[in-house]
């Protein structure tokens, strides 16, 4: 007769238990704040990712709302390896029935940094021939494949001749958050757009307006951040949910806290784009997430559009990927000019990859982020409008010029 361990161990409640937030470069530090309100503690900062100590709650928690992550890994094994027969037997070593039975599928995602191995795939192949191997020395049966909708995923990290293998509690990335079906041409990461709004400070509390709106990601992320709701809120699965362990009850509860704290959305969210097909899009994008009554959209020219104060304005305008130079620099010196005299009070952020072209806004930023845009390396640049700036230049100016001539000739 078969046997199966009766409990998955790294998440025995109601013990605590390590766990690792993948990001974005650059967001780092948001992703540790979100996870620390949600419950996490012991979090510790590392490259693109956060380490936290939590509950199989907290995993849950996490998942549903956590904005910046793109996932949540439970560590399981470590063990050095700087050959394919160390890999191979390191894999073995772990007792695979405590996370899964031969009747699961699974895939292995493996990423290499600085190692001695030199091809994913393959590195993927051996971990999963030595999990198929342990299974078939025990049980002579072995788990099948499956890299569409696996019941168990894999993460392989190696580092060096460092391997630590994780279970994947998230599933998809975290950023397929399930209302976006259709993009534009470059489209941004939802983590990405929800990580500039954080970093921002918007909470809802002003007016925010995406000129250059595309597939209207920011826009949905503002609004869900308006009326508090989680990033997973569209999702229909998670990885944790195919676990023997599955808590539906604690699930259930998670979800209906969700829904008591919905608020109602206090501002207006605004966006535009040149483009009639990016409009399209984005509509379709926002009706799907059900916020086509709090979401404005107008097919206009930036230059055409204008706001009272206070107020947050975070875009992504088109950069050198898809403008020509002379293109650029037009386009952003009548952005900072729509800005100084259109956007009085308000605060803009501006992500682009082409440092150049922030340069040609006519405008000192207050601050710059490193951040990433897929391969992109961009800056996230912060810039004051304030109310009445030009006006007060004008003054001096015009009293500069009233004022007796005290020069003294030779």
């Amino acid at each position: 007769m078969l046997t199966f361990a009766k409990k998955f161990i790294p998440l025995i409640p109601p013990n605590t238990h390590n766990f690792v937030a993948k990001t974005l470069a650059g967001l780092e530090e948001v992703l540790e704040q979100e996870l620390k309100e949600l419950g996490a503690t012991h979090t510790q900062i590392l490259t693109r990712a956060v380490s936290f100590e939590g509950t199989r709650e907290t995993v849950y928690r996490t998942n549903y709302h956590c904005r910046t992550a793109i996932k949540i890994l439970v560590p399981l094994i470590q063990f050095k390896a700087s050959n394919n027969e160390e890999l191979y037997e390191g894999v073995r070593s772990f007792q695979w029935d405590q996370i899964m039975n031969f009747r699961d599928t699974f895939m292995v995602e493996t990423v290499l940094v600085h190692s001695a191995f030199q091809h994913s795939h393959f590195i993927s192949l051996k971990t999963k021939d030595a999990i198929a191997d342990w299974f078939t020395n025990k049980y002579k049966r072995r788990p099948n494949v499956d890299r569409e909708n696996p019941d168990i995923r894999l993460s392989l990290y190696i580092h060096r001749d460092e391997c630590t293998l994780y279970l994947d509690s998230s599933g998809d990335p975290l950023f397929k958050r399930g209302y976006r079906m259709a993009q534009g041409p470059a489209p941004m990461s939802e983590v990405l757009a929800a990580g500039l709004i954080k970093l921002s400070g918007w909470n809802g509390e002003v007016n925010f307006v995406d000129p250059f709106c595309g597939s209207g990601t920011l826009l949905t992320e503002a609004a869900l951040i308006a009326h508090n709701l989680p990033a997973g809120l569209f999702r229909k699965s998670f990885g944790f949910m195919h676990w023997r362990d599955f808590d539906r009850t604690l699930w259930n509860d998670i979800k209906a806290d969700a829904r008591k704290h919905k608020r109602n959305q206090e501002c207006e969210i605004f966006g535009s784009d040149v483009s009639e097909e990016a409009i399209a899009i984005a509509s379709r994008n926002i009706h799907r997430a059900g916020f086509s009554s709090e979401i404005t959209l107008k097919k206009t020219r930036f230059e055409d559009t204008s706001f009272d104060g206070p107020g947050v304005l975070i875009t992504n305008p088109p950069y050198g990927e898809r403008l020509q130079t002379n293109d650029i620099v037009a386009l952003y010196k009548s952005i900072g000019d729509t800005l100084k005299h259109n956007y009085k009070g308000f605060d803009a952020w501006i992500i682009t990859s082409d440092f150049f072209a922030l340069k040609n806004l006519g405008l000192h930023p207050t601050k710059k982020v490193i951040l990433y845009n897929g391969p992109l390396e961009c800056r996230f640049a912060h810039f004051e409008i304030y109310e009445g700036s030009r006006k007060q230049k004008n003054d001096l100016f015009n009293t500069l010029e009233t004022l007796p001539d005290t020069s003294i000739e030779e």
